[in-house]
């Protein structure tokens, strides 16, 4: 459940209300792929960020906009969103800023230092909150995982299994950033 606890962990933070814009930038993977998934529960506008190969999967999961991070970069866009959810964060981070709207969230998933930094100074001199921060686990969480998995509105995405004995080269291809989703280890 790491990749649905870290999605709900930040999502939760960000105090998502009907019909506001998520933008998830690197969706196509664990936390991204529950991260869709969760803000649509929440009844989230969502717009998917990843590569061309993965976009079909995440409209498949509930995203209502896709974009190819190698054909469009969505600081240029023109568009504003009440929270950004960078996993990835191969982004200018005060570029992504200024895609924020005045009162919105900036959700760094996998911050560097500088990151940090910068979200550090973003939250103290603007009315824009950028968050990052390691991801508990309670069993409040789980169960409301529990939950919505019941209630038909969370899935896993499994991209491939993998036996035991091939773990070696389960590990390679998630290093190598072609999953998408999960991988799964069978024993």
């Amino acid at each position: 459940p790491t990749g649905g606890l870290n999605a709900l962990h930040f999502l939760k933070k960000a105090q998502i209300v009907p019909g506001q814009k998520v933008l998830i930038v690197g969706a196509g993977g664990s936390i991204g792929t529950y991260g869709v998934q969760l803000a649509k529960s929440m009844g989230a506008e969502v717009t998917c960020i990843d590569s061309a190969k993965k976009l079909d999967m995440l409209q498949t999961i509930g995203a209502d906009h896709v974009i190819d991070y190698q054909k469009a970069d969505f600081t240029k866009n023109g568009q504003k969103y009440d929270v950004i959810f960078d996993i990835v964060c191969r982004s200018s981070f005060s570029e992504g800023l200024k895609s924020l709207t005045d009162q919105g969230y900036y959700l760094i998933g996998n911050p560097s230092f500088t990151h940090m930094m910068q979200a550090l100074w973003a939250s103290r001199t603007t009315s824009k909150k950028a968050l990052f921060a390691l991801a508990g686990e309670s069993v409040e969480d789980l169960n409301t995982l529990k939950e919505l998995i019941e209630e038909g509105k969370l899935r896993s995405v499994i991209d491939r299994r993998f036996p035991l004995s091939d773990i070696v080269e389960a590990h390679k291809y998630v290093e190598a950033g072609l999953k998408a989703g999960n991988v799964v280890i069978t024993v």
